[in-house]
């Protein structure tokens, strides 16, 4: 009798109720909704509340991570992905967003590591080269993080491939810009080849140790090119990072 009741308790302990879960389901419904308007301190309190109904919840702590990137927190977005993957191992591939959040925590090697394992997934993606490459850099140097560059040759995406070239060594700043000008400014894809070209301008001269040139790039990129992308507010982030250190 007295073992059964300890197995109740356990159980009402660590396993959530009905009532727990469909709390969990409401606060993260909220938060991915104030996530999607880019409040993300508010996203990261209904999230926080969807874990507290239901820590086994393990997509929740995925978007919570985001979440905390997005702000800046970036042991606390690491700590959130891994809790995620912990979860779901086989997604580990996929998580090119934990790859930029152990960039900014300066795990470098690790880094290194996430993004040669999403090229096993995604082998045709200059952004993951350029990633890679910058935490390459911060382990192996600039000479030996070219050589060990990810050859890409099929993102189609403008101005992808002078981005490329770019940080092969190949072409510069004003070939990529030249690229992204070249597409309507009054379409989308106007206003998003523009984004990218000034973001990955940026990146490359924060490879190069450039930091006025990096707010010079990034700052059109946050301020005139906003995109619904992920990747604009990663932008956010690195422009607060960059102006922070001048």
């Amino acid at each position: 009798m007295r073992f059964a009741l300890v197995l109740v308790l356990v159980a009402a302990t660590h396993w959530p109720s009905f009532a727990d879960e469909n709390l969990s389901a409401t606060e993260l419904a909220k938060g991915r909704a104030l996530a999607a308007k880019r409040e993300n301190e508010k996203a990261i309190e209904a999230f926080t509340a969807a874990i507290k109904a239901d820590p086994t919840a393990a997509e929740t702590y995925d978007v919570r991570g985001d979440a905390y990137l997005k702000l800046g927190k970036f042991k606390e977005a690491i700590a959130d992905f891994d809790k995620y993957l912990d979860a779901h191992p086989k997604q580990g591939p996929e998580h090119w967003r934990r790859g930029i959040a152990l960039y900014y925590a300066e795990r470098y090697k690790d880094g290194v590591k996430q993004f040669e394992t999403h090229k096993t997934v995604n082998p045709q993606d200059v952004e993951n080269a350029v990633w890679h490459y910058l935490c390459n850099v911060k382990v192996v140097g600039k000479e030996k993080a070219a050589a060990e560059l990810i050859d890409v040759t099929r993102d189609g995406r403008v101005p992808m491939a002078e981005i490329q070239k770019l940080f092969a060594g190949k072409l510069k700043p004003e070939d990529v810009m030249a690229a992204a000008e070249k597409v309507d400014a009054k379409t989308e894809a106007g206003k998003e080849a523009r984004f990218y070209g000034h973001l990955y301008v940026g990146l490359w001269y924060e490879a190069e140790g450039d930091n006025k040139k990096v707010i010079e790039h990034l700052t059109p990129a946050v301020e005139k090119y906003e995109i619904s992308h992920y990747m604009w507010d990663v932008a956010k982030v690195h422009l607060a990072v960059a102006k922070a250190r001048k």
